[in-house]
């Protein structure tokens, strides 16, 4: 199987995604602080025998590549993240979409929830791909330790 992390970098908080790509799903998504990013992407390393990582060209992605590189040897691809914040708004609706009277309001009136990383991170990926990948998980839009 080929697995994927794709990584929205921040400064105080990054969106992380773990995909299998064989089967197109998100297998597990996080926002996480910026000091549990290195942890979580070893723990997904190591249960997943990753392949490739994604990581966007913004907010300190040359930080992030250089403290990537030091703990593993897994390709590591830059990939333009201009736009991926604006468009995850749309994204969050794809994968979970308004119920109820929220459906009669037009798209660019709803105002999703303001931490989108993950998607932001799914963005990223996708655009490397040029296919969506399907999400199946509950969608947690909380901000990990």
């Amino acid at each position: 199987m080929k697995f994927a992390i794709s990584i929205d970098p921040g400064n105080k908080k990054c969106g992380l995604v773990l995909a299998d790509l064989e089967n197109e799903t998100v297998l597990d998504s996080r926002i996480a602080r910026s000091f549990s990013v290195l942890d979580l992407a070893i723990e997904w390393i190591n249960e997943y025998n990753v392949d490739l990582i994604i990581l966007g060209n913004g907010t300190s992605s040359k930080s992030w590549e250089l403290k990537l590189s030091n703990i593993t040897n897994i390709a590591i691809e830059i990939v333009n993240e201009r736009g991926t914040t604006f468009r995850a708004r749309y994204r969050f609706y794809e994968i979970s979409p308004p119920r109820a009277l929220l459906k009669i309001i037009p798209r660019g009136l709803r105002f999703p929830p303001k931490n989108l990383d993950s998607i932001a991170a799914l963005i990223l990926l996708e655009d490397y791909l040029d296919k969506k990948l399907n999400w199946l998980t509950p969608l947690n839009l909380k901000i990990w330790p």
